[in-house]
């Protein structure tokens, strides 16, 4: 069995493995590249594959840097089968409608011919065919099993054998006790090889308890001062997690009454998938839903799925908190919202998730006195806060501890899917602790696992 690392080797975004047995070729994902463009040059250039040699794509999850060139493999010829969870299936629709009408702008822009259209990813939702965890699926000599990864709501690791060889590809891994979905597994005991992510794997997140305490903390110095929350929030699992803690806030009375604005159209759309599963859901919130209590929904929540709702609310005075996408602020309507209100030293801007370098978030995040927003030079005076135990992936201690049922038959490590030094110190302690070689791959390394 043969692995070559198309993308996600030695960043974060661009998920993207080929798998080779004999005649037989799979995808892991197909994501497309982030970072200070939306619309990276990288993601229009030729796969470094035959397409039609292509048997089957399985996705680990629904976010674009792992689903969002599938239109395009779709569009350049590809009609086999694209295997994912149910949920899975039914986000990455809604994403990649969402990611398609930003590119064409993107790329319209940049003189670029649009990466896909609509139809493409129409035909992709045709050939998409869903799966369970613990089911197994053949592919000539490649058997594919699906894990629950914990990270998002249908989220996978996929167990891979061929050629007398396990290896498990993790995809993005969860947190410990993640507030709505139920906890990932762990890699399965007897596994060669795998591949793991690394976002944070250079840093440990606060506990629960702690993240909710620096989001109540920031609602309550917020209201006093008489700002404006703004949480850059993305349109799956964040927002549907900060909407939850923040319900469960006002219904304990934990903080005081203040508007609250959901301003993501996608983040809406999304959030009504959600309920289509709520057994999927973690015992506690399970207990809630059939208690009758209405998630994503308490008093002083509004919506606003239009631009005209978007813009009003600019006439709301403060305090008040507005959650809107994009998570790393490079697009969408939370953009607006940090140009009229990063100068203001009594708003502040709440970061609940990764921040990929190269992003507006980050370049805030990272202490820019001023930033560019809309062709306009904004000073950066509220206050920052961030949150990592609200972030979707594990942290250093829940990777290692992944790894760690097979630390005994484990040949070899392939750190992916981080930054370079997240990646790099992720390596070190995967060696140092638990005596498993570890690389990180460069993009384009092929690898024979023998």
């Amino acid at each position: 069995m043969k692995i070559k690392f198309l993308g996600g080797a030695g960043e974060v975004t661009g998920s993207n493995y080929l798998i080779t047995s004999g005649d037989n070729q799979v995808l892991v994902d197909c994501g497309l590249v982030q970072g200070g463009h939306y619309s990276e040059k990288h993601n229009f250039e030729k796969f470094d594959f035959d397409v039609n040699a292509i048997k089957a794509v399985f996705v680990t999850h629904a976010h674009i840097d792992h689903t969002g060139r599938l239109p395009k493999l779709y569009k350049e010829g590809y009609r086999g089968p694209v295997y994912s969870t149910a949920p899975t299936r039914d986000f990455a629709k809604e994403l990649l409608l969402d990611s398609e009408d930003i590119l064409f702008r993107e790329a319209k822009r940049e003189d670029q011919p649009p990466l896909y259209s609509k139809n493409d990813v129409d035909g992709v939702i045709s050939i998409w065919k869903t799966i369970n965890y613990g089911d197994e699926i053949s592919i000539g000599n490649i058997k594919i099993k699906a894990h629950d990864a914990g990270h998002i709501l249908g989220s996978c690791s996929y167990e891979v054998a061929a050629d007398g060889r396990k290896t498990v590809f993790s995809g993005d891994l969860g947190n410990v006790n993640p507030p709505l979905i139920k906890e990932g597994e762990l890699i399965v005991p007897d596994a060669d090889y795998a591949l793991i992510e690394s976002a944070y794997g250079d840093r440990l997140h606060e506990h629960a308890e702690e993240s909710r305490s620096i989001l109540e903390d920031a609602i309550e110095e917020t209201v006093r001062d008489g700002g404006v929350l703004m949480i850059p929030a993305f349109a799956m699992e964040r927002a549907q997690e900060i909407l939850f803690t923040i319900d469960e806030l006002t219904r304990n009375k934990r903080i005081p009454p203040v508007p609250v604005f959901m301003d993501s159209p996608l983040a809406i759309k999304l959030t009504a998938v959600y309920k289509w599963y709520e057994d999927w859901f973690n015992p506690s919130v399970e207990t809630l839903v059939k208690k009758g209590d209405s998630l994503f929904n308490f008093p002083g929540l509004k919506v606003t799925l239009t631009s005209e709702e978007s813009k009003k609310i600019a006439d709301v005075p403060a305090p008040k908190i507005i959650i809107a996408g994009s998570g790393m602020s490079h697009g969408g309507r939370i953009v607006r919202h940090e140009q009229l209100y990063l100068s203001d030293p009594k708003n502040a801007i709440l970061f609940v998730g990764y921040q990929a370098k190269g992003s507006l978030g980050r370049r805030i995040l990272d202490g820019a006195e001023s930033v560019r927003v809309y062709d306009q030079e904004i000073p950066v005076r509220c206050k920052k806060v961030e949150i990592g135990g609200y972030s979707a992936h594990a942290d250093q201690a829940r990777l290692l501890r992944w790894l760690s049922p097979a630390a005994g038959s484990l040949k070899r490590v392939f750190v992916v899917q981080g930054d370079e030094d997240a990646s790099r110190i992720l390596a070190g302690k995967i060696r140092d602790e638990m005596a498993i070689d570890a690389c990180v791959p460069a993009p384009g390394y092929e690898v024979e696992l023998a």
